[in-house]
C-alpha cells in the first residue's frame, strides 16, 4: 500500500476528516443551544456575540471542506491547526457563558483524545497545551452565565451536565470507534502488503532460477542439435531407431523454441509494452498455445462476438496467467478421468471476465488458490496461480476462485480501462 494512503486512512487526514464532520454538529448544536437559552428559556446571554463566533467557525468550516478535497497530504501540524481554530472558538463562547463553570466546558477534551487515537506523541502534547491553556484561560476570565428568572441555577447547571455526558459520550465512543475502524483496516492492508512482497520475491527467485536454467541449457539443446543429424545418418539403415532420432531432434528444436520463447517474453516485460490486438486474436493464440501442450483437453469456449471484437492491449504476462488457468484446469479435470475444460468470457460494467471451469474434485473449504511453491496436484509447483494472481493485481484486477457443481472455478477479472485500446 502506497504510504500516501496509509497516511489518509489514519492518521492527520483521518483526524482531520473527523474534526470537520464534529465541526457541523458542533455549529448546528451550539446554534440550537443559543436559540434555546435565549427565547425559550429567556436567559440574557450575549445572542449576538455568540452567534458572531458560531458564524466564524461555520467560515472555518466551509474552507477545511475544500481543503479536504485537495491533494496534497494533511500535515500533523496542519491538523493542529484545525484543532486550535476549533478550540479558541469554544473558549470564545464558553467566555460569555460562565467559563469554566459551564458545564459544557469538558468539551475541551475531545479533542484531547482524538488526537491521542492517530496523531504522534509531541502533536497530542501540543493538543494538551492548546486546550489546557484555554481552560485555564476560562478559570479567571469569563462573562458569569446569567441564572433562570425564577428560580436556583443548580438544577439548570446539573440538567447542562447530563446533556453534556450524552454528548461526551456519543462522540467519543462513535468518533474514536471510527479511527480505531480505520487503523485496524490499515494494519490488515499493511499484511496483505507484506503477503503480497513475499510471493513477489518468491516469484521473482524462481525467475532468476530460470534465466540461468535457460541460459544453461542453450549449451547442451545446441551440441545435441549438431550431433542428432550425424547420428541419423549412421543409423539410417535402422528404421525403427531412426524414427526415434527424428522425434528426438524434433524435441530438441522444440526446447530451443520455448527457450526463445522465454526470452522474447522477458525483453517485452522489461520494455512494459503492451500488444495491442483484438480479445477475439488474443484468445485464439492462446487457445492454440494450450491446445499444443494439451492435445487431450476437451475445450469449450463461451465468447459473445460483442464481446470478441473489443481491442485490447494485451499486457506481458497475461497470456501465460490465462494458459496457466487452463492448464490448471486440465490437470483437475485429468485427476478424476474427465478432459473437459471451459473458458467462458465476458464484459460488463467495464470489465473483462475470463471464467475457467473444471470437471475436477474442486477447492477446499477456504476456495482459495494454493500459496506459492504449494500445489495440490502431484507433481505440480503451485507456481499457476500464484502468477496469475500476481498478474491479476499489477493490472489493477482481480482472481477469485470457487467451486460449481461439476468442480471448481477460477474467475479473472481485468478492468477495461487498464487493458482496453480505447
Amino acid at each position: 500500500m502506497p504510504h500516501g494512503q496509509a497516511s489518509r486512512r489514519i492518521g492527520p487526514f483521518a483526524l482531520t476528516r473527523t474534526l470537520a464532520w464534529l465541526r457541523l454538529c458542533a455549529i448546528a448544536g451550539q446554534s440550537v443551544a443559543v436559540l434555546v437559552c435565549a427565547l425559550w428559556m429567556q436567559l440574557s446571554i450575549p445572542v449576538l456575540p455568540l452567534l458572531t463566533g458560531i458564524a466564524a467557525l461555520a467560515v472555518f468550516a466551509v474552507f477545511a471542506a475544500w481543503r479536504l478535497g485537495q491533494p496534497w497530504p494533511v500535515r500533523e501540524w496542519e491538523t493542529i491547526g484545525h484543532v486550535a481554530v476549533d478550540t479558541l472558538v469554544l473558549g470564545y463562547l464558553l467566555y460569555f457563558t460562565g467559563g469554566a463553570s459551564n458545564p459544557f466546558v469538558t468539551l475541551l477534551l475531545v479533542p484531547i483524545a482524538l488526537a491521542a487515537a492517530a496523531l504522534s506523541l509531541p502533536a497530542v502534547l501540543a493538543v494538551a497545551v492548546l486546550t489546557g491553556i484555554a481552560y485555564l484561560t476560562l478559570i479567571h476570565s469569563y462573562l458569569p452565565l446569567p441564572m433562570p428568572m425564577h428560580g436556583s441555577g443548580f438544577p439548570l447547571h446539573v440538567l447542562g451536565m447530563g446533556v453534556n455526558f450524552v454528548i461526551m459520550a456519543l462522540l467519543l465512543g462513535f468518533f474514536i470507534n471510527r479511527l480505531a475502524r480505520a487503523l485496524r483496516m490499515q494494519q490488515l492492508e499493511v499484511q496483505r502488503v507484506r503477503e503480497r512482497a513475499l510471493r513477489d520475491e518468491g516469484i521473482l527467485a524462481i525467475a532468476t532460477q530460470a534465466a540461468g536454467a535457460a541460459h544453461e541449457l542453450n549449451t547442451p539443446l545446441a551440441t545435441m542439435r549438431m550431433l542428432l543429424p550425424e547420428l541419423r545418418r549412421e543409423h539410417a539403415s535402422d528404421p525403427g531407431l531412426a524414427d526415434d532420432l527424428v522425434l528426438l531432434e524434433e524435441q530438441v528444436e522444440r526446447c530451443r523454441g520455448i527457450l526463445r520463447e522465454m526470452v522474447a517474453f522477458g525483453q517485452t516485460q522489461l520494455s512494459q509494452e503492451a500488444e495491442q490486438m483484438p480479445l477475439q486474436a488474443f484468445v485464439q493464440g492462446c487457445l492454440e498455445r494450450f491446445q499444443l501442450l494439451r492435445p487431450e483437453a476437451d475445450l469449450t469456449l463461451e465468447l459473445s462476438e460483442s464481446t470478441a471484437r473489443l481491442v485490447l492491449r494485451v499486457p506481458p504476462g497475461l497470456r501465460h496467467a490465462l494458459i496457466n488457468l487452463l492448464n490448471n484446469a486440465a490437470d483437475a479435470s485429468a485427476s478424476c478421468g474427465s478432459a473437459e475444460v471451459e473458458l467462458k468470457i465476458h464484459s460488463d460494467a467495464g470489465w473483462l471476465e475470463l471464467a475457467i471451469c473444471d470437471h475436477g474434485p474442486g477447492f477446499g473449504a477456504g476456495g482459495e488458490p494454493v500459496a506459492l511453491g504449494r500445489s495440490g496436484k502431484q507433481g505440480g509447483l503451485g507456481l499457476g496461480l500464484a502468477l496469475a494472481e500476481a498478474t491479476a493485481e499489477r493490472l489493477n484486477g482481480q482472481l477469485t476462485s470457487g467451486n460449481t457443481a461439476h468442480g471448481a472455478q477460477v474467475r479473472l477479472r481485468l478492468p477495461l480501462a487498464v487493458i482496453g485500446a480505447g
